[in-house]
Order: C-alpha cells, then sequence, then structure tokens
C-alpha cells in the first residue's frame, strides 16, 4: 500500500477529484492548507498598499492506495491538475505498512 500526498492550486480540487473518482479511487482526505514553494508567494495592492501574500491557499488531498493503483493515480493526478505554471503543485508518495479498519477490525488491502 502507497499514502499519496498531493499539494495542488484551489481551483483545481473538483478536477482532481472527479478524475479520481473516474478510475476507482473510492477514499481520500480533503484539507485546506496554506504554503509556498519556491515563488515564495507574491505582492499585491489593496487600497493602495502593498502587502506580501506568502502563504498561498492551497487543497492538500490524502489517500492509501493499493500498489497496483498508484502509478495510474498519479498520473490522472497530473493530468488533472496541471497548468504549466509555477504553482501547480507536488504529489509525494510514501509506503504504508498496515491499515485498520476500525469497525470491524480488517486489516491490510481489504481495511481501505
Amino acid at each position: 500500500m502507497t499514502k499519496i500526498e498531493v499539494v495542488i492550486q484551489t481551483a483545481k480540487i473538483d478536477a482532481v477529484k472527479d478524475a479520481l473518482h473516474e478510475i476507482g479511487v473510492e477514499g481520500m482526505t480533503v484539507l485546506e492548507a496554506r504554503g509556498h514553494g519556491r515563488q515564495k508567494g507574491h505582492t499585491e495592492f489593496y487600497r493602495g498598499r502593498e502587502y506580501t501574500v506568502d502563504l498561498i491557499p492551497k487543497i492538500k488531498i490524502e489517500m492509501v492506495l493499493a500498489d497496483e493503483m498508484v502509478e495510474k493515480a498519479v498520473e490522472t493526478i497530473m493530468a488533472a491538475a496541471r497548468t504549466g505554471k509555477i504553482g501547480d503543485g507536488k504529489i509525494f508518495l510514501s509506503k504504508v505498512d498496515d491499515a485498520i479498519r476500525i469497525r470491524n477490525a480488517e486489516r491490510g488491502k481489504g481495511a481501505l
């Protein structure tokens, strides 16, 4: 099993979520996040004053998938979230040793 953590632009959440549902991904956790990468935020003007927005709103998606689904999910996420501009986001993959369904103590892939 592999945990996929995805940080994307907020405007792309519906496209990514729908694309993942189409390939059979059933469960995910979606969080609102704020942060920055290399772009270090940007400068804006409000009522004639300049201020720096250094933490940009993002969406973080977390899911644990069977290993055979991971590459397809990664390709799907990249296709749905890519704009080709800086700030498109990142995908992080981590190995998961076990998963346990609390309701009935089912373990492993069956718990997903």
